[in-house]
């Protein structure tokens, strides 16, 4: 864990994958280690989670400190006032490759079930900005802005199209790579309110280390 950012309201962290953001269903008897948990014991303070992120998946979140401060955050989230941006590394199932630079806006109805998500017309709006960086020895490159905030939203989108997220397995991605770990990485929020940002004493864009900038072998 590695707080990126961190003021008297707010405080930013980098979730590494195979950890929980907040505890599952089981509570204490899920033995996974818990990320809000561990940041109240390093803090010394109760902890607010305004956002998630899968257990597989790293990058930047975002916990208030006060019960005030995640009313105000958590209401951004809600009125799309807070861009989040992603990266993410994936096979290709499809016959050719993207051409770089190639965007798309991908609209469905996604329900979740037990394990995953699913199209369904009795399932809720879901829309991502996806764009197509370029191939790497890792796999294919994308930068991915989810407009809706559904459950597995991102690594429905990239599998139904053809590009399962490396590692992610449930999602038809082939087996292989680090256990409890996908290619999809929290890169940046983007607070677009700004009288909120001062209020909360907080700078419009907090940003982690980008899933490209760790690769080992381009």
């Amino acid at each position: 864990m590695k707080i990126l950012f961190q003021n008297r309201h707010v405080v930013a962290v980098d979730k590494a994958a195979g950890v929980l953001t907040v505890p599952g269903r089981l509570g204490k008897e899920d033995p996974r280690p818990v990320l809000g948990l561990q940041l109240q014991e390093q803090l010394k303070t109760q902890v607010f989670p305004i956002h998630r992120l899968d257990f597989e998946v790293s990058g930047l979140v975002l916990f208030a400190l006060s019960a005030d401060a995640h009313r105000d955050l958590s209401q951004l989230f809600l009125s799309k006032e807070i861009q989040k941006s992603y990266q993410a590394l994936t096979e290709n199932k499809n016959a050719a490759d993207p051409t770089p630079g190639q965007a798309w806006q991908w609209q469905a109805r996604i329900l979740r079930g037990k394990k995953r998500a699913f199209e369904s017309p009795h399932g809720k709006e879901s829309r991502t900005e996806a764009t197509f960086i370029r191939k790497s020895n890792q796999g294919l490159r994308w930068v991915l802005r989810p407009v809706t905030g559904r459950s597995h939203q991102l690594r429905f989108d990239l599998s139904r199209n053809g590009y399962p997220i490396i590692g992610d397995t449930l999602y038809g991605a082939l087996p292989g790579g680090p256990q409890n770990e996908i290619s999809l990485r929290a890169v940046s929020l983007e607070i677009q309110n700004q009288m909120l940002c001062q209020k909360w004493e907080l700078p419009s864009l907090i940003a982690a280390v980008g899933l490209f900038d760790v690769e080992t072998a381009l």
